[in-house]
């Protein structure tokens, strides 16, 4: 088993509900080998008050998250990146900064819980329902034998994974 502490990159536009709480979620399950952080190409400047919500309400933690851009993590004091995952399909369709050490990436869309219009319940159910599709492919990546198998292998596993549908709650 390595000791190596995996970072992981998660991009949304706005970096405002979907990679934050990728972020979170990722820092908690991935039970210390790996090390989420978030970004976006347009950070809003504010965590979504549903996301907090939503993550505050399956245990997770809030404090200290934050919508930045994804220059903060091409600075040379920047942690180098072993993944990268795009969980919006506009971020996929942006023209991505170079990453120092040539990532592992994918696109793992979720639609935006954002775009849900209405009552609070409905709000609170496209949050919930994010989050669900987020824990499920968090779950499947952390459990790769990342250290034990091919880059390649590794690269159409991490693909497949942003296929994968929500495990029942």
């Amino acid at each position: 088993m390595s000791d190596k502490i995996f970072n992981v990159l998660f991009l949304c536009t706005a970096n405002s509900a979907r990679s934050i709480m990728a972020e979170s979620i990722l820092n908690i399950d991935g039970k210390g080998r790996f090390r989420a952080f978030s970004a976006g190409s347009q950070p809003s400047g504010a965590v979504n008050p549903w996301a907090i919500k939503t993550l505050e309400a399956l245990g997770y933690p809030s404090a200290g998250l934050s919508s930045k851009s994804w220059d903060v993590y091409g600075e040379p004091d920047a942690p180098h990146m072993d993944f990268i995952f795009t969980v919006c399909d506009n971020a996929a369709g942006e023209a991505c900064p170079v990453w120092p050490g040539h990532p592992a990436t994918a696109h793992w869309g979720i639609e935006d819980p954002k775009a849900v219009e209405g009552l609070d319940l409905e709000k609170a159910r496209a949050f919930a329902q994010a989050a669900r599709y987020l824990k499920n492919r968090i779950s499947l990546f952390v459990n790769l034998p990342i250290t034990s198998i091919e880059r390649h292998v590794l690269q159409s596993h991490i693909e497949e994974i942003g296929r994968a549908e929500p495990m029942a709650s």
